[in-house]
């Protein structure tokens, strides 16, 4: 059979590549995570210091998603992506090699810079698809990146148990990086951004795109009420865990896999949004995220029904922060191919400060009140999401597409 234009535009083996790279990629970011008890102690870091191992990382993702994704709109963006990558290596093989708290800091610091590729394979995946399959191509790519999320810890966790050392995560992702690299170079097309800004205007009309386009605000307000209730949650669930259920490290590493059925909803919510649903499927996402954190007072508390009311409420919750940001995407790649990295990086940078709330709000609620507390916080976070999703009205078109 002859294959149709829409087929040849997005090859089924491409979709499924774009998919593997961003979770590959993103996975770098959590890797440490599970890791920061050995870690600060092979390094002399002292218990308050710890959780610099972690912040690094973020700072790193965070001064990336600002300063490098916008690149996208200026350069081609294969040869930008593998740069991209190309530090992140850098940082693995510091991080594997480190022997003292300041290699390993800032290794940690260009991990996250050079994590921030998945972000410009994102847009990219937007591209290269027509324009009434956008969603379902975003859909299923970030599908791959929400699984990398997901993964990372409980595969961080085994890896360091079956090899006896921590270093080992960092020189299997590293080995990673490699390999992928030179996938990548092979197999992704080549797209070079239409002749427009330089570097300095292209972060100037950052400040102009934040302040005019509305679509940004809302969907970014939007993602931070989600995924601070997903930070919360997996920031607190191992603590609740092990303090009101026992669960040795292996048996929180187990439950951290029931999260990984949310994926399911990124390609789910890609053709809900191709249909035109966004609005709709938006508050069922955020409303999803609020009933998962009340829906764990059911039974009471350590008896078998409360653990398995826990694992349900991770999966309903991974799905509606999954389904919720490939619906922003669809919305916000929907108003220029020119601007579609910059955007992406306003809303994942804008989000991504929301996940960092939700964890310091996390320690600090499951340290004042425990479980009870810390879901209470939760499940405030998408209500006040929720609240604003019902002042929308129907959007036209921006100017600046």
């Amino acid at each position: 059979m002859t294959a149709t234009p829409v087929e040849a535009a997005i090859p089924t083996w491409l979709t499924l590549l774009l998919a593997a790279a961003c979770g590959i990629i993103v996975a770098n970011i959590y890797y440490a995570q599970p890791l920061i008890g050995p870690i600060s102690a092979a390094l002399g870091l002292s218990p308050g210091a710890a959780g610099l191992i972690v912040t690094m990382t973020q700072i790193g993702y965070g001064a990336g998603l600002l300063l490098v994704v916008p690149l996208g709109d200026l350069f081609e963006n294969r040869r930008l992506v593998l740069v991209v990558m190309a530090l992140a290596l850098l940082g693995l093989v510091g991080a594997a090699l480190a022997q003292g708290a300041a290699l390993f800091l800032a290794s940690a610091l260009v991990i996250g810079l050079g994590s921030v590729a998945v972000q410009i394979l994102v847009p990219l995946a937007a591209h290269l698809a027509p324009e009434k399959m956008r969603g379902r191509m975003v859909g299923n790519v970030m599908s791959g990146l929400m699984l990398g999320i997901m993964l990372a810890r409980p595969v961080s966790s085994f890896a360091t148990a079956a090899l006896g050392s921590w270093h080992a995560i960092f020189w299997i992702s590293a080995a990673a990086m490699v390999l992928l690299g030179l996938v990548l170079r092979v197999a992704l097309p080549v797209r070079r951004p239409p002749p427009g800004l330089r570097y300095g205007q292209l972060l100037g009309s950052m400040g102009r795109l934040a302040a005019g386009v509305p679509q940004l605000r809302r969907r970014a307000l939007y993602q931070s009420g989600q995924f601070g209730a997903f930070s919360l949650f997996w920031t607190t669930v191992p603590l609740h865990l092990a303090q009101e259920f026992h669960l040795t490290q292996t048996g929180i590493a187990l439950f951290a896999l029931a999260g990984v059925a949310g994926a399911v909803a990124a390609p789910i919510a890609g053709r809900v949004a191709d249909r035109g649903w966004v609005r709709p499927a938006s508050g069922l996402a955020m409303l999803a995220v609020a009933i998962s954190f009340p829906m764990t007072w059911i039974a009471p508390a350590g008896s078998t029904l409360a653990l398995g009311l826990l694992v349900a409420a991770a999966i309903l919750l991974d799905f509606g922060v999954s389904a919720n940001v490939v619906l922003g995407q669809r919305v916000l790649f929907t108003l220029g191919a020119e601007m579609r990295s910059r955007l992406n990086g306003l809303y994942m940078a804008t989000f991504f400060l929301g996940g960092a709330l939700g964890s310091a709000l996390g320690g600090w609620s499951f340290a004042t009140g425990g479980w009870v507390w810390s879901s209470l916080v939760g499940m405030a976070l998408p209500v006040l999401a929720l609240s604003y999703w019902a002042t929308e009205r129907p959007a036209r078109r921006h100017p600046a597409a």
